[in-house]
């Protein structure tokens, strides 16, 4: 290693922490073959974790051999080569299940040990890789999924993502971090990478130096979600395209040598950050890299990952198509036939969305209404009802080991059904997670439904859910709050409909779901809830 281990002497380090001093994480890829030529029985259970640098989870019950993986895709941005490679190890090693995250990552299931070498072949031959993808390391850098070509960004960041991703990738100084840390670099002016709930967020902004404007980043610090969340702080620095691997390089370094390593609950960067302050933090930030005060931000809004229809690109010309996924959710023939399309009518490009979703790039004027008549549309829709046009899930128990209940048929449904029965003038964004680490980010929602166990009064345990209200990363952001009262299962899409018929009554005429919060408070939708709490 070129660094020293500052901590190793550290005698309250957790387990996780003691073994990763004997052994960097990113060492499993040497062992992997080993393990697939042997099979699952092979693997010691003490190594079962290790398995995350490479991007594999173990599934629900672990014990069964079969892997969750995990492939990184920076900025969300697929080529037709990549899209069609991805389908293929969907359809022939993932039981068909090809899932879209809210870091415009892909996941599949069902992998055993024995195929995973030739898909890391598979991956590394269209410039793929799932290193990374999991574990105490840089995650998959999010961005702006229509870099390049969006009329509302201040400059292309394919370039910058690209260098800062590459310099991560499978590189031993900085895979042994406290924890998870993930990185966004966006310059769309709406906010498209979610800012404000990443560890280090790079923003849009602008400054003058030496009588000339330039286009650069803000830099937010120290935002996360999970059982803790908090939300990111902005450092009074300006950084300019060609720092951004430096800082990036330099807050790494300060969180690996810095953040805490005695519990893993309390390890991620945003609470050194709490600690910390702004302050402190951006003059430790400028002890590793030279850099100017803020500027001017350019952020004027929070568009939270949705481009649906069709839009004009800052080229001339060329249009950009928004499709919803419901719940993210595809299978191997769906992504083939939408990668045969843009390629038909475009470049062949698909690019994911945080919110779980899909744009078809590069499509000219002329080509538009041939492609919108195209077979698949009646699903993957450019206008989709409005409940599952802006609904998200985690994996939910189906998969996950975390998660304490169903969430993404059940998500799917409840959205289904609302757009069956309730009609309304704005959006309402429904975010469902199975377990607090949230990874369908519930906390930023309208309303966020996290998963629980309840027990009845007979004694038995069963699937509940809590309910938050009123999330936003507008402005800056607002967390959303907690309702008080669990609600079964088995009642959760009559309740959510209720409270949402509820909103409909009593909110003004185009009034938002965050702004209907912001006026009259948690208190009418409580008293509702409370009611149909009492009455089921």
């Amino acid at each position: 290693m070129a660094y020293k281990k500052s901590w190793e002497s550290n005698e309250k380090l957790n387990k996780t922490e003691q073994w990763k001093l004997e052994k960097d994480g990113l060492k499993v890829f040497e062992d992997i073959p080993h393990y697939a030529k042997n099979g699952f029985s092979s693997i010691p259970k003490e190594e079962w974790d290790k398995f995350k640098w490479a991007g594999l989870y173990l599934q629900r019950p672990k014990e069964d051999g079969y892997f969750m993986m995990r492939v990184n895709v920076p900025s969300g941005i697929l080529s037709y080569d990549q899209a069609r490679e991805l389908a293929s190890i969907c359809k022939e090693y993932g039981r068909d299940v090809y899932d879209i995250t809210t870091r415009q990552a892909i996941q599949f299931h069902w992998l055993k040990i024995e195929q995973i070498p030739d898909i890391f072949k598979r991956l590394e031959k269209v410039g793929l890789s799932s290193a990374g993808a999991c574990g105490d390391i840089t995650r998959n850098i999010v961005g702006n999924p229509l870099a390049g070509i969006d009329p509302d960004e201040l400059f292309d960041t394919r370039a910058v993502v690209k260098e800062v991703y590459d310099f991560f990738q499978h590189n031993e100084d900085f895979s042994n971090l406290p924890r998870k840390y993930k990185v966004s670099i966006s310059a769309n002016l709406n906010n498209a990478a979610n800012a404000e709930i990443n560890c280090v967020s790079f923003l849009p902004a602008k400054k003058e130096i030496d009588g000339k404007e330039e286009n650069g980043f803000h830099l937010k610090v120290g935002g996360g979600l999970s059982s803790r969340p908090l939300l990111a702080e902005e450092l009074d620095v300006f950084v300019l395209p060609h720092q951004v691997k430096d800082v990036t390089i330099a807050l790494t370094t300060i969180f690996r040598d810095y953040g805490y390593r005695e519990k893993r609950h309390l390890a991620r960067l945003k609470f050194l950050m709490a600690d910390w302050g702004p302050e402190k933090f951006k003059e430790k930030l400028l002890e590793y890299v030279e850099l100017l005060p803020a500027g001017t931000d350019a952020v004027k809004g929070w568009n939270a990952g949705y481009f649906y229809g069709v839009h004009p690109q800052k080229q001339e010309g060329l249009n950009y198509i928004g499709l919803n996924v419901p719940v993210g959710r595809l299978n191997s023939d769906e992504v083939y036939e939408l990668a045969r399309i843009s390629k038909k009518y475009g470049n062949g490009e698909l690019r994911n969305c945080n919110s779980q979703n899909l744009i078809i790039p590069n499509i000219p004027d002329e080509h538009v209404d041939a492609l919108l008549n195209e077979k698949i549309f009646d699903r993957i829709s450019t206008s989709p009802l409005s409940f599952i046009g802006y609904s998200v899930s985690c994996t939910g128990i189906e998969y996950c080991n975390l998660a304490l209940v169903e969430t993404k048929e059940r998500m799917r449904q409840i959205a289904n059904d609302l757009d069956q029965e309730l009609t309304l003038d704005v959006p309402v964004r429904i975010h469902m997670v199975g377990c607090p680490n949230s990874c369908g980010q519930r906390q930023i929602a309208d309303i966020g439904l996290q998963g629980i166990k309840m027990r009845t009064k007979d004694k038995k345990m069963i699937e509940a859910f809590e309910i938050y209200v009123g999330g936003t990363l507008q402005d800056g952001g607002k967390l959303n709050e907690k309702l008080k009262g669990k609600v079964e299962a088995a009642n959760l899409s009559e309740v959510v409909k209720q409270l949402l018929i509820h909103f409909k009554q009593t909110k003004e005429q185009g009034e938002t779901f965050f702004d209907y919060i912001n006026r009259v408070g948690t208190a009418p939708l409580q008293e509702s809830l409370d009611q149909l709490l009492q009455e089921a």
